[in-house]
This record gives C-alpha cells, sequence and structure tokens, in this order.
C-alpha cells in the first residue's frame, strides 16, 4: 500500500506538471489579452503596455511558465489580475462552499444510481428495466442549465418551496444537489444495473439462494458490495469532476464555490484564477482516485489478495 501511494504520488506531479504546461498555452494561445482587458477599451497603447510589463506578460512564453512553476513550488498559485488578491486565498475561500455542493450531489447521485440501478436489474428484460434505462438516458443526456433552470421554476418559482439562490441553510443546496444528482444518476444507475446482472449470475449468489438466506440479504448482504466496486472508482472521478465541472450550476443558482469563481475569471481572462482552478481540480481528481484505490480493497478481499 505504501509503494501504491509514492507511485501515485510521482504520476501525480507529472500529472499537474503536464495540466499546468497544456493549461498555460491553450490560455495564452487565446485572442483574448488580459492587459486589454484590464485596462478597458479606451485606454490608451502605453497603458495597456505597461499593464503587461507590470504583469509579466512581456516576457517570453518559457519565462512566464518558469516563473509559474516556481511559484507552485513555493506554494504561490499567482496573483489575480483582476481581483488584485492572492490566488491562493480565493480558491480556499470558495472551496468550503464546492466541498458542501459536491458531497450533497454525490449523496443524491450514488443514492438514486443505486436505488434504480438495483431495480432495474432485479427486473431485467421487464417494462421497469426499460423505463429506468430511457429514464437514465434522458438524465445523462439533459443540459445542466436545462434541469437547473426546470428545478427553478418549478420548484422555486411556481410551488416557492426552495430559494432561488443563495448559500447558508440546507434549503439552499437542495436544488443544486438535486440538478448534480439528477444529472449523474443516470451513469451510476446503468453502472449498478451492469455490475448486479453479473453479481447476480455468480455461484456464491446462487449457493445463498440454495441456503435458504432472504432476497434481502443476498441483495445486501452478498451481491450489492461486489457491485459497488465500479461505483467507488466513479465517485473518485466525481469527487475531481464536482471540485471544477459545477461551473454552470454555480452560476445558476448563484452558489460562492470555485465553479462561479472560475466562471467570473473566463469572463475576465483573468489567467491566474482560471489555471488555479484547474490545477486544483486535477489535483482533486488524482487523490479521488487514490482514495478509490485504498478503499476497493477493503471492501473486496481478492484485490486485496492481489
Amino acid at each position: 500500500m505504501a509503494l501504491l501511494v509514492l507511485r501515485r504520488l510521482v504520476q501525480t506531479a507529472l500529472i499537474l506538471l503536464g495540466v499546468a504546461a497544456i493549461t498555460f498555452l491553450l490560455l495564452y494561445a487565446l485572442p483574448a489579452d488580459p492587459a486589454r482587458m484590464i485596462a478597458g477599451r479606451s485606454a490608451t497603447a502605453q497603458t495597456v503596455a505597461n499593464i503587461r510589463r507590470e504583469l509579466g506578460l512581456d516576457q517570453p512564453l518559457l519565462v512566464q511558465f518558469w516563473a509559474y512553476l516556481q511559484g507552485i513550488v513555493h506554494g504561490d498559485l499567482g496573483r489575480s489580475y483582476a481581483q488584485k488578491t492572492d490566488v491562493g486565498s480565493l480558491i480556499a475561500a470558495r472551496i468550503p462552499a464546492t466541498l458542501v455542493l459536491m458531497a450533497a450531489g454525490i449523496l443524491v447521485e450514488v443514492l438514486l444510481g443505486l436505488t434504480f440501478g438495483i431495480i432495474a436489474a432485479l427486473r431485467r428484460g421487464g417494462a421497469v428495466d426499460r423505463v429506468v434505462m430511457m429514464a437514465s438516458f434522458v438524465g445523462v443526456s439533459a443540459p445542466q442549465f436545462v434541469v437547473a433552470l426546470l428545478l427553478l421554476y418549478v420548484f422555486a418559482v411556481t410551488l416557492g418551496w426552495f430559494p432561488m439562490s443563495g448559500f447558508g441553510t440546507p434549503a439552499h443546496v437542495v436544488l443544486p444537489a438535486a440538478t448534480l444528482g439528477i444529472l449523474g444518476a443516470g451513469w451510476y444507475a446503468r453502472m449498478v444495473r451492469s455490475a448486479m446482472i453479473d453479481v447476480l449470475n455468480q455461484d456464491y449468489v446462487r449457493t445463498a439462494r440454495a441456503k435458504g438466506l432472504s432476497s434481502a440479504r443476498i441483495i445486501l448482504r452478498h451481491a450489492l458490495p461486489n457491485a459497488m466496486l465500479p461505483i467507488i472508482a466513479m465517485i473518485g472521478i466525481d469527487i475531481g469532476q464536482f471540485m471544477g465541472g459545477v461551473v454552470v450550476v454555480e452560476a445558476v443558482y448563484g452558489w460562492p464555490g470555485i465553479g462561479q469563481l472560475a466562471w467570473q475569471a473566463i469572463q475576465q481572462v483573468d489567467i491566474p484564477i482560471i489555471m488555479g482552478v484547474t490545477l486544483v481540480s486535477a489535483l482533486a481528481i488524482v487523490l479521488g482516485n487514490l482514495v478509490a484505490d485504498i478503499i476497493a480493497p477493503l471492501i473486496d478481499p481478492r484485490i486485496r489478495a492481489r
């Protein structure tokens, strides 16, 4: 296990380096000029040149990237062009809100995915199975902003059950978490259905049935734990995706997380913030997969034996 963690840490460093290099090149290949965005449309060429020199944008690209890497090594993610604040502090202030939304969204999608995936597996080939699979297909295909606006209209505007935006109370997290959960539950339902069908045909499940065990005990004690392995891997990936991939949901609901921070930075071409959010999201994905790799052997003794 220690060797696995060490190997993953080395891979993490290489992955972050690659992500930083690719993102840096893509951002500086954009036609937008951060100095011009900061100076405004009416600024003179001299003013824009002074801002570019102040930000170090007049240096060669490799020099800029090397300086950025040196800052990362020392824990410095740079300084926001627009907000004139340390990027690390801005991200740290937004992470708690994103973590709350991430945990709630994953909880909703796992509960929905497990429930409907098990039901579909037990009713394989029937009407219930077809309905669940069609609903899951619609869920994974629906755009985030469409689902978010629909939930807002029905449950916030029409029924008035939940606030339209904001952060701070349990009521505020319901609609954003439901949006993320509905969109992700379809993947979990399809994965659980496939895994459960495979597990239910195994010899140890048939042996459990022959012993006269109840269906509930067979499913919960024998089938579900073995079908959970792919779900654990998906949760590990979702941890990273939710850290930086909820830009639309946070923007629609006014949720003060790093997704909303990234959206604001994109509009302002605030490259240090975009770089910082990208690196934090990449780190979260790698760490989430590492946690999944550590937990999986605890659940399945076959992996632990290998």
